[in-house]
């Protein structure tokens, strides 16, 4: 029984403009930290959980803050020399102790050079670790992202691309990324790839503890599913439902959804005190051999625990498709377990269609997105209030039927309402840059494509809805200043680095393309997109 997923698009799918806040990094700029009565009390909390803190360093600002971790910014107190600047990640008392074990592993093996960032120290205290790192100083990349020459673009990829092969030949899936976890200093030209927390190994690892976090996450995600579109092998949705499973959603978000009505089926497939890096290891590595849990007999969907039942007959079918219902038969059926940890709209379609077997290639589609956004100027590219809309998303750029053949390849059936025709790539990031491709020169603010209130251009009629993100609202063009109303008011003079933008070579699309493969398996590889012809008079 091969696994199944449909999607239906009758309404407007909205890309999201630069600044919108949905997939906000999870960061706050430590410059405004100051102004926070509350990073204050948050500093003298750390102090008081790990002690020994203070004997080395004084944390100056909270200059970061996610789910799994807050980071601090610290000086080194040192009898000689200047000060250094360190950077002290706090993870959360909860977090599994295997995963943090795992996470220093990556950076103690895998760190400290080609990008990627390495650990000098780790205190531990009870239930509290900090992990001490060099500190990086680096720019926000929305703040940046349109004034950046196109030969500065071609640097950040590369230096990207060095970090992801470093750590894929260590048989590190990094699984988060995109542009806050990898920091770049403009002026002094320095990258680093950061935030491992989520990272899983490949199946020949060399990194040992890698391999219990995979069991542990395929146990998580049983219970992470229970707020997606995703009910045992199969589910539909339409109108109130789907409202209904977002309002249960742990991850809220303000944004209005980009469609209404969705259905998706899927069934599952056949295949388918200061201590040293190394002692802090050994101890969580101890205690984590005490914690270990079973993987639980329930699954738990929509807030509804349940037993998973296994006696459902696989020739059964059912009539619940595209309804609001979920009839017997599809409660009975397996849950799918596949990891699918990630920042929305990063996330790959083997990801997003909860395929068992993800590879490495899934950090590259991450990059290929973070490079669609460099080419494009618009940041977050996509904006995704959930994985079926992610994937319909997706389908707009690289076509419904390429995404259907490719989900084969790896056990995956999709159903589309809609057939939706794959975009050139280049002309797509020309536009929505608000550059002519006739005479490779941006337009003017009167001319552009699209205006604050239009539907951008498409040949075909039928799918002129793809894309509705105004230029006018491009991230740091500085077209157009908007009213509390959000109407476009006075222009201004653009901000854009030109350089070397009027003459984009093909092979830019070309990587752009690999990088964006719908296939995990013929997606192009870091170390061959190192190789690429876009790199030419690049040495490693």
């Amino acid at each position: 029984m091969e696994a199944t997923v449909g999607v239906q698009m009758d309404q407007p799918l909205a890309f999201s403009s630069p600044r919108d806040p949905l997939q906000t990094d999870g960061l706050k700029k430590h410059e405004q930290n100051f102004k926070l009565p509350g990073v204050k009390k948050d500093i003298e909390k750390l102090y008081e959980a790990v002690p020994q803190l203070g004997n080395v360093f004084k944390i100056k600002d909270k200059i970061g803050e996610g789910t799994f971790s807050s980071v601090y910014l610290a000086t080194a107190q040192l009898q000689v020399g200047p000060e250094e600047k360190i950077a002290l990640k706090h993870l959360i008392p909860t977090s599994h102790p295997i995963r943090i074990a795992a996470e220093l592993q990556c950076l103690t093996v895998a760190g400290g050079q080609d990008n990627v960032m390495g650990v000098k120290y780790c205190f531990r205290k009870n239930d509290h670790v900090v992990i001490a790192m060099p500190y990086l100083e680096h720019e926000s990349f929305l703040d940046i992202l349109n004034s950046l020459s196109f030969q500065e673009v071609r640097e950040y990829m590369f230096n990207l691309f060095k970090a992801l092969k470093r750590i894929h030949q260590f048989g590190i899936v990094h699984r988060d990324v995109k542009p806050s976890n990898f920091l770049y200093n403009r002026r002094l030209k320095k990258y680093a790839l950061v935030d491992f927390g989520l990272a899983q190994g490949t199946h020949d690892t060399k990194i040992e503890l890698l391999k219990f976090v995979q069991s542990e996450t395929q146990q998580e995600s049983c219970t992470q599913n229970k707020s997606h579109v995703i009910m045992g092998n199969k589910i539909s949705l339409s109108g109130p439902a789907s409202k209904e499973l977002d309002q249960r959603s742990p991850t809220k978000t303000s944004v209005k959804r980009p469609y209404t009505n969705a259905q998706i089926q899927i069934k599952q497939g056949k295949d388918g005190k200061l201590i040293k890096q190394s002692k802090t290891v050994d101890v969580l590595s101890r205690k984590l051999a005490t914690k270990k849990k079973t993987v639980s007999t329930k699954v738990i969907t929509s807030g509804v625990v349940r037993k998973t039942g296994s006696s459902c007959p696989a020739a059964l079918t059912c009539d619940c498709y595209a309804t609001d219902k979920v009839c017997s038969i599809c409660l009975s059926r397996r849950q799918q377990v596949a990891p699918r940890a990630g920042t929305p709209g990063f996330r790959a379609p083997e990801v997003l269609t909860k395929c068992p077997n993800q590879t490495t290639a899934i950090d590259m589609w991450s990059a290929g997105v973070i490079f669609l956004s460099l080419l494009s100027g618009r940041y977050p590219f996509y904006k995704a209030s959930d994985d079926l809309t992610a994937l319909a998303q997706i389908m707009t750029i690289r076509g419904s039927r390429e995404t259907i053949q490719a989900a084969k390849t790896f056990g995956k059936s999709i159903l589309c309402s809609k057939e939706v025709p794959a975009q050139d790539l280049r002309k797509l990031c020309e536009r929505l840059r608000g550059i002519d491709s006739h005479t490779s020169k941006p337009t003017s603010a009167t001319q552009s494509p699209t205006s604050p209130d239009k539907i951008s251009e498409k040949t075909d009629h039928e799918t002129s809805y793809l894309i509705q993100t105004p230029l006018a609202e491009s991230s740091g063009n500085g077209l157009c200043k908007r009213d509390s109303n959000g109407c476009g008011s006075l222009f201004d003079e653009c901000a854009t680095n030109l350089e070397g933008w009027d003459e984009v070579p093909d092979e830019a699309y070309d990587l752009l393309d690999k990088l964006l493969d719908l296939n995990p398996a013929s997606r192009i590889t870091a170390e061959e997109a190192l190789l690429h012809p876009f790199f030419k008079d690049m040495s490693l």
